[in-house]
């Protein structure tokens, strides 16, 4: 299984509208990539005011969806929720526990 986190590092001055995040822009990346859904992280304490976590079933899945059409609007949409570079990483997802 491969994780794709994105992540929204706290930044002085920085915006973050977590509605619409929630409601607009995290359902656009899920149904442009054939998710179900998407675990999504409001910062309380730490480093980031935000982060998502899309799972997929293989690199390969992944590299699909990354690759698809829509891929370029889930991009575009960024600046609707938030005004802060976006930090992201791929992983192999070894134990759920």
């Amino acid at each position: 299984m491969i994780r794709f986190s994105v992540l929204y590092p706290s930044t002085d001055g920085a915006t973050f509208d977590h509605d619409y995040y929630r409601d607009k822009h995290v359902p656009l990346a899920c149904a442009t990539w054939g998710l179900d859904g998407a675990e999504i992280d409001k910062g309380v304490d730490g480093p980031y005011v935000a982060a998502v976590h899309f799972r997929f079933p293989s690199l390969e899945a992944f590299q699909a969806a990354m690759a698809a059409p829509g891929t370029a609007d889930v991009t575009a949409d960024v600046p609707n929720y938030t005004t802060i570079t976006p930090v992201t990483q791929v992983a192999e997802v070894v134990r759920s526990a």
